[in-house]
């Protein structure tokens, strides 16, 4: 394959959209994002930063361009009609709906992915609640894929482990089958499947060329392990708006609030937490926190116990959907609150570790860290004195993750 042959990869986060462009020996050529200008929930916007990252691409890039791959929050659910167009907004992964949580329960039963107290089964319930059973529910990422190729039927299995989608048997759980509205579900592809070549439409909008090869990509944390190339005895901590960590295993790892991902012919299991950066920017601007990090001595601690949260619940280490934030008393100190924040998320990291080690995950002997938060050098002291482990950082955005798994479709295919 000649070199100018380049692949698409999307990040679609809590925040906005990241695009990265990789050549066919997996060098990054080129990253750029734009935020929403709204929130994650709505549909339109996902398009928008699709549309305007993809015109400011020079004509040669976009014209040599030969894959794409998406992906998306884990958890983010869209109801649309069959030709595709959305029916409201999406309910976003952080969002969620307690009434459905008793009829989840008979349907999942010993489908841990699905029971989580974040769901996409509740989000399904509700939506088809609103808006009927004759409808198809798409998880962000696959609803994505499914506007280029004009075609919605298929979904990626990552991305619906958490409606219930059983990855050793390779099927929806019989209790699911047996759902009225089992219709509106897609049929399931694994990460780095051909599925189409982009709609003529499409290509002619985005000035894409017309046999730009659609693949199914993966949930925006695989992307981002996939960015970091670990090696097996890695651990990888995601500090982006969420926390995150993973762990390449030999199989899959069984628990509350743990995920089971077979990218190629490895399981990536780990957890997501409702804390993460997103807490600090709901106190501190970005120049603050960087301000006042100067300020912070990570070889001490602040002395502040605190349980930073996002919101009200927890998904990891922790599963409980009523567990509360404590973010305060805040101190005087502007530093020293921030340095209890930091130390707070750092403190739930350490738990998660723990309790993947409970389950019989090996320790990492060194953690590769991605996200805002890596970027953070007083940060980053303070995580390898309280874990107790050598701190990696990398810089290649999630997006050249998912840019990868297009590219190596297209390789594998030669």
């Amino acid at each position: 394959m000649d070199n100018r042959r380049l692949s698409l990869g999307m990040d679609f986060g809590t925040s906005g959209l990241r695009i990265a462009v990789i050549n066919n020996k997996y060098e990054l050529i080129l990253t750029a994002s734009l935020e929403y200008t709204i929130d994650l929930s709505n549909p339109e916007e996902w398009i928008r930063c699709a549309k305007v990252l993809i015109s400011n691409l020079s004509a040669e890039i976009r014209e040599n361009i030969v894959s794409i791959a998406v992906d998306g929050t884990s958890g983010t659910l869209l109801a649309c009609d069959y030709n595709g167009s959305a029916i409201g907004k999406a309910i976003p992964y952080y969002q969620l709906c307690p009434e459905q949580n008793e009829y989840v329960e008979k349907i999942v039963q010993n489908h841990l992915h699905a029971a989580s107290n974040n769901n996409s089964l509740a989000k399904a319930l509700r939506l088809i609640d609103k808006s009927g059973p004759n409808v198809l529910l798409r998880h962000q990422a696959d609803w994505i894929t499914g506007w280029l190729i004009n075609n919605w039927r298929w979904g990626e299995a990552s991305n619906n482990l958490k409606m219930g989608w059983d990855n050793n048997r390779s099927e929806w759980p019989l209790t699911l089958k047996k759902q009225s509205w089992i219709n509106a579900l897609p049929e399931i592809v694994n990460s780095g499947t051909i599925l189409s070549q982009i709609s003529k439409t499409k290509a002619i909008e985005l000035g894409l060329g017309p046999d730009t090869f659609v693949v199914a990509g993966t949930t925006d944390s695989n992307a981002a392990v996939l960015a970091t190339e670990a090696e097996d005895d890695d651990g990888i901590t995601i500090l982006g708006s969420t926390l995150v960590i993973k762990h390449f295993v030999n199989q899959p790892i069984i628990g509350e609030g743990i995920t089971n991902h077979l990218i190629g012919e490895k399981w990536l299991c780990g957890g997501s937490s409702n804390t993460g950066c997103a807490v600090l920017k709901k106190i501190f601007d970005d120049e603050q926190i960087q301000e006042l990090s100067t300020q912070i001595d990570p070889k001490k601690s602040s002395g502040i116990s605190f349980l930073p949260l996002a919101f009200t619940g927890e998904r990891f280490p922790t599963n409980d959907p009523l567990l509360e934030a404590k973010v305060e008393p805040r101190p005087i100190s502007d530093a020293l609150y921030l340095h209890a924040l930091l130390e707070g998320i750092t403190n739930i990291e350490l738990k998660g570790w723990n309790r993947l080690n409970e389950l019989g995950v090996n320790l990492p002997k060194r953690i590769i860290t991605i996200g805002g938060g890596a970027k953070n050098p007083q940060w980053k002291r303070i995580r390898e004195r309280m874990l107790n482990t050598k701190i990696i950082t990398c810089n290649n955005p999630p997006a050249k993750g998912v840019a990868k798994i297009a590219m190596k479709a297209i390789l594998d295919k030669l």
